[in-house]
């Protein structure tokens, strides 16, 4: 019998290996808001568009991010609304034509990416 009482732990070590680690609160708000960003990223058009806006210099027409995407420019105005909605492009109206531009979120997202790659290779 004494070999058995070796073997299993007594209740005040279990009690003392017990989880009891607490976690940060986090708000579903952003939780949700950030979801939303990456869904919106896992579309080739959307990703893509995002990729080139940071790249660029400067703000970009939409009539130009349709060609080195091979999409229409519906498809293109489509995902460019959607990409806007969640806040990683923002968008001005000159006339007839609308230019865009990465957000910060949008920039820092690309950044970590090509930095994660980076340190894979």
């Amino acid at each position: 019998m004494s070999g058995e009482s070796d073997t299993q732990p007594s209740s005040s070590q279990t009690q003392s290996k017990a989880c009891c680690t607490t976690v940060p609160e986090i708000s579903v708000d952003e939780l949700d808001d950030e979801v939303e960003r990456f869904a919106a990223l896992a579309n080739p058009t959307r990703y893509g568009a995002v990729r080139l806006l940071v790249a660029a210099d400067d703000e970009v027409c939409a009539c130009n991010l349709a060609p080195p995407l091979d999409v229409t420019q519906s498809a293109i105005s489509h995902a460019l609304s959607q990409l806007h909605t969640v806040g990683l492009v923002k968008r001005r109206k000159d006339g007839r034509w609308r230019y865009y531009q990465a957000t910060s979120i949008a920039e820092e997202l690309i950044d970590r990416i090509d930095a994660h790659q980076e340190g894979d290779r």
